[in-house]
């Protein structure tokens, strides 16, 4: 697969995951200290069940303050407000119940929830750790089986692999660097 395709053409067009994994695996490994700051996030299709659930519900990014601070959900709670929120309360298992999910009844139950969810702890840390043949840095989160793995598109774009114990393929994301 050609490094130098279109990324933008990729993400909205999407790809199949067989795709979207090799061409993962031609980007750059990125290391602990350039994924430091803050991370506007956005999906990558792959025909995934979670494809576009967390933008259901307002997801905004990620939040990198060191290795041992990490905050792992950042959402938008009006246009220029977010907030971080704990995963340990993300029940993952319906996010495969993607009809579930997108209910508009969810979404207005998790607007209301989100504020008992908030914290200000971190809820991962970053370490460099081998995912497909390369070491590059990897956010783990403290209370769920996940492993975010980045690879680097650019200096200000990385795309992340969600690798989730029980989860059958890969779920994909965009993350750009935050001013």
């Amino acid at each position: 697969m050609n490094i130098q395709v279109d990324i933008n053409h990729i993400i909205s067009e999407g790809t199949s995951t067989e795709q979207a994994l090799a061409y993962f695996d031609e980007l750059a490994p990125v290391t602990v200290d350039e994924m430091l700051g803050r991370w506007r996030g956005s999906g990558f299709p792959t025909d995934h069940p979670m494809d576009g659930l967390l933008e259901n519900f307002n997801w905004w990014g990620k939040e990198f303050v060191s290795s041992e601070h990490v905050h792992p959900l950042v959402f938008s709670q009006g246009e220029d407000k977010q907030v971080t929120l704990d995963p340990l309360w993300m029940p993952l298992k319906y996010a495969r119940n993607s009809r579930f999910a997108r209910a508009a009844a969810t979404r207005k139950a998790f607007a209301l929830l989100a504020p008992l969810m908030k914290t200000q702890q971190s809820r991962a840390r970053l370490r460099m750790l081998e995912y497909r043949g390369k070491v590059s840095a990897t956010m783990v989160y403290d209370h769920k089986p996940i492993n975010d793995v980045f690879r680097k598109l650019d200096e200000d774009t990385v795309i992340g692999v969600m690798d989730l114990k029980s989860m059958r393929r890969p779920f994909f994301f965009v993350l750009q660097r935050h001013s």
